[in-house]
């Protein structure tokens, strides 16, 4: 009894201490993103603190920026939309692939 109630503990401590898995889109890119925080500074119609998926998507429409973009996520920076910096955001908050269907979803709007 009490290995299964130490065991319950840890697993309650890990999800406490933000060990959780990342993100996960299954299939759906919105999800994951509000999951991972993008939403509380992005939108899909207008700027709140970082810049809107549109006005993303205008800016690279038609370029092959996929991977690009993924890094720059990754690596966070400033002064591509203004001078307020992104935070980086690293795959324990997003995984590989959702941030890549993310990146793409963003991409069509």
């Amino acid at each position: 009894m009490r290995i299964i109630t130490a065991s319950l503990l840890a697993a309650g401590l890990g999800l406490g201490l933000g060990l959780a898995a990342p993100a996960r889109a299954d299939g759906n890119p919105e999800e994951a993103m509000n999951k991972a925080g993008c939403l509380a500074c992005h939108s899909k119609e207008k700027k709140i603190v970082g810049p809107s998926f549109k006005d993303i998507a205008a800016k690279y429409k038609g370029q092959d920026v996929v991977a690009t973009l993924m890094q720059k996520v990754r690596s966070g920076g400033k002064g591509s939309f203004g001078p307020v910096p992104m935070a980086p955001t690293g795959p324990e908050k997003i995984g590989d692939a959702e941030l890549k269907a993310a990146v793409e979803f963003i991409l069509k709007s």
